[in-house]
């Protein structure tokens, strides 16, 4: 039929042009749709989407009720959150966790030294958003920052004293001489004989100093931190603060970041040598994950504190604070290296051969084909690692160490702020405090998992 006899015939119709794209209805996207299919899509989830709402209801009232309605805001001491002295009833006591915040960061650490406690906050931040930033620029050299010039600098800046200066003229002297011997080796390069050809030639195509420069980052950065710090010594003084003093949030991170930092490599290393063919490593990996895990924290802890020190001579006994810090990475490592292994057995044998049929060693096979798919596959169970690590930093406080929960508890005994809420709202805070870190480790661990599709099945 022709477009002629359509348009003679009475009742013909012929769309000629394309209707706009409509929104899809309400019943199969949207708010309603999703209500719909995710909370009444059958007689039982209704009867528990009802008696779920109801429970959040009487229970989120009485919370709103006395944390914000009738939560006291402001004040100088506890007349302020006493319900006799302002005639109505009182809920939480948010002055008092106003009044104690700078020691809920800083601990019992020197007022007039806390700005050394700021710029390793300031330094800490920066390496993580220069870390899990997926877009941040040069991530070897944020990663040789994080791991390396981070914990050095902020040992330096956080104890100072005579210990600090002399390791941070140490490190000044050897970034130093590194950056001499390879500023020669770039400029002259017959210098350089113990350099492989291929570098040399690749190297030869740029200037002098690009050669320096592009190498060589790692160790001008080092130059540049220590430099800086070295000014500030000379400037401000870096007195030494005795980790005892240290606390706080402070501490809480402290613990977590060298948990979490030093139990992936160790749980990765125990993990392969689980799943070694020589008998001696695999004996001594088993035995080690084994025993670690069958013991609770809080006998590690207690472990590393008091019965430490005895196995060594008085003047070689680790710091206070060095104890709990070296038992909780080898308490995390353990863990973490059973959900290595669950990610190394996750992998099809298949991945081994065609690793092992391009004639890569066992470390090439391992480092660039089994574990980045192995830890793709177990991002879950790490994050869950790490954040009962962050979580279990709480049990430091019993072989006295001044975690931001114990500081809560210490100023729970002052008397300027003693009232029947204080204590709770304290509570509230550390527990808000927490939820929000755990939060945002998984949160960034459900973003990555997305992005590397590690759910994903093909």
């Amino acid at each position: 039929m022709t477009d002629a006899t359509l348009d003679n015939a009475p009742n013909a119709f012929v769309r000629r042009e394309t209707l706009a794209q409509q929104p899809a209805p309400l019943s199969v996207a949207g708010p309603v749709a999703w209500i719909r299919s995710n909370l009444f899509s059958s007689p039982l989830g209704t009867v528990l989407t009802l008696v779920s709402l109801y429970i959040v209801i009487v229970g989120v009232e009485d919370l709103v009720r006395f944390y914000i309605l009738d939560a006291v805001w402001t004040g100088a001491n506890r007349e302020a959150c006493l319900a006799d002295k302002i005639g109505r009833p009182v809920g939480a006591c948010w002055p008092y966790v106003v009044d104690r915040f700078q020691y809920f960061v800083y601990g019992s650490y020197p007022v007039s030294q806390r700005w050394r406690v700021n710029i390793v906050f300031v330094m800490f931040a920066l390496g993580v958003v220069w870390l899990l930033w997926n877009k941040a620029p040069l991530k070897k050299l944020g990663a040789f920052f994080f791991f390396i010039i981070l914990p050095l600098s902020g040992f330096i800046l956080l104890l100072g004293g005579a210990t600090a200066e002399g390791l941070l003229r140490n490190l000044l002297l050897l970034s130093a001489a590194l950056a001499v011997l390879y500023a020669v080796v770039s400029f002259v390069p017959s210098l350089a004989f113990w350099t492989p050809a291929p570098l040399l030639a690749a190297e030869r195509e740029a200037s002098p100093w690009q050669r320096f420069y592009r190498p060589k980052r790692l160790i001008l950065m080092a130059l540049v931190v220590f430099g800086l710090i070295a000014v500030i010594q000379q400037q401000l003084g870096l007195p030494r603060v005795d980790t005892g003093l240290w606390g706080g949030m402070t501490v809480t991170f402290l613990i977590s970041a060298v948990g979490i930092v030093f139990s992936l490599p160790l749980g990765v290393v125990l993990a392969l040598g689980r799943r070694s063919r020589l008998p001696i490593i695999q004996l001594l990996s088993v035995i080690f994950i084994e025993f670690v895990r069958g013991v609770p924290l809080i006998t590690v802890l207690f472990m590393a504190n008091t019965m430490l020190p005895l196995f060594v001579p008085q003047e070689y006994s680790p710091d206070r604070l060095l104890r709990p810090l070296i038992g909780v990475a080898v308490f995390a490592s353990a863990y973490m290296a059973e959900v290595i292994r669950g990610g190394l057995q996750a992998i099809p044998k298949g991945q081994f051969e065609g690793a092992m049929s391009l004639g890569l060693g066992y470390g090439q096979m391992m480092r660039l084909i089994i574990l980045p798919q192995a830890l793709r596959i177990v991002i879950p169970g790490i994050v869950n690692t790490f954040i009962g690590l962050f979580k279990d930093t709480t049990l430091v406080a019993i072989v006295g160490i001044f975690d931001f929960l114990n500081t809560i508890q210490a100023t729970l005994v002052d008397p300027t702020w003693a009232t029947p809420t204080t204590r709770t709202t304290g509570y509230a805070f550390a527990a808000i405090f927490y939820f929000l870190c755990c939060w945002g480790m998984s949160r960034y661990s459900i973003a990555v998992e997305k992005r590397l599709a590690a759910g994903q099945r093909r």
